[in-house]
């Protein structure tokens, strides 16, 4: 559900109201139920309808069918984490340490029943981090509280979309941080997951391309302390080397250009904004945030709380549909 301060609540009530989602995936909703039915009598949104049970009583089941192959499922369960928030001293749309210790504790459960095969993939709401750092929880982002738990190994962020895909080398962390956790292994590694995601999605070998961290690629040395030939260059060559196609590194500022972006499957960025500025120019509303590298599927949408507009039921859910449909989508592969 994410913060229930945030859009979350009133997102997941148009999710568990859409007819189509029914039909291509059976919804299980970690929240509140209580604030989801208060959610829905101030926006004069649907109310929530499922079956509702406990955390303790959903990891105790066996696991749900699928809609498609049950006569006559339950369309929705309702994991229902009463008491973490009090309704009578909630606000929505405003930053609260009780909000971000609820969303982590959705987060935490949806883990909980995707690892013990209970859900076959989670999808996540928006989280505040304001919210959750004032609640004593030290994790940057979803990314990271997923790779925690559920990281076979390396791991990177990837944002999916028909207009242009990005992954990441570094995430969460300052620009002063990025050129010291830039390492060949980290891009080669990066380069992979980028790879195999892509294959598996598309179904063939796909072609990627690789930022450079400074202005121009580099310029040939001339900028930043040499990242793209000590780094990067090397990352590319040995992704060479392993089969993968791929080309770089790239000055960012033509890398997401019309033509370059027809040409390649997707783009490799070295920090978050380099890649989260032009998706979410372009795809703002259709863009998929993954996490490459995890035993689970995790989806989540490419959005905020955006406290401003929450619980005015406003909010567009296309991100979230398509977060959800592609959880479903690489579930049933």
């Amino acid at each position: 559900m994410g913060d229930p301060a945030g859009v979350g609540p009133e997102l997941v009530l148009r999710a568990l109201a859409d007819e189509e989602l029914k039909s291509v995936c059976r919804l299980v909703v970690f929240g509140d139920v209580a604030l989801l039915a208060q959610c829905a009598k101030v926006t004069g949104l649907p109310p929530p309808v499922g079956k509702i049970v406990s955390p303790a009583e959903f990891l105790s089941q066996g696991r749900p069918e699928h809609p498609v192959q049950a006569e006559n499922p339950v369309q929705a369960i309702l994991v229902d984490h009463a008491g973490l928030i009090d309704i009578d001293k909630f606000v929505p749309g405003r930053v609260d340490p009780a909000c971000g210790a609820a969303s982590f504790a959705y987060i935490q459960s949806s883990i909980d029943s995707v690892l013990a095969h209970r859900v076959a993939g989670v999808t996540t709401g928006p989280i505040n981090k304001e919210a959750t750092h004032a609640a004593g929880i030290s994790f940057p982002g979803h990314t990271e509280m997923f790779a925690e738990r559920a990281a076979s190994g390396p791991w990177c962020m990837m944002q999916y979309s028909p207009e242009v895909t990005c992954t990441f080398v570094t995430v969460h962390c300052g620009y002063a941080e990025v050129p010291a956790l830039l390492t060949e292994r980290a891009v080669l590694e990066t380069i992979e997951l980028t790879s195999q995601a892509l294959k598996r999605l598309h179904g063939r070998e796909p072609h990627i391309a690789v930022c450079g961290l400074n202005p121009h690629a580099g310029e040939n040395g001339l900028f930043g302390n040499r990242e793209e030939q000590l780094v990067i260059i090397p990352a590319i060559e040995q992704a060479r080397r392993l089969g993968i196609s791929v080309e770089g590194p790239l000055p960012p500022d033509t890398a997401f250009l019309p033509g370059k972006r027809k040409q390649v499957d997707a783009i490799v960025c070295m920090y978050h904004d380099q890649g989260h500025i032009p998706l979410k120019a372009l795809a703002f509303d259709t863009a998929v945030n993954t996490t490459l590298g995890l035993k689970v599927i995790r989806t989540s949408v490419d959005h905020g709380t955006a406290f401003d507009i929450a619980w005015q039921g406003t909010a567009i859910p296309d991100s979230l549909y398509a977060a959800l449909r592609l959880a479903s989508r690489l579930a049933s592969d």
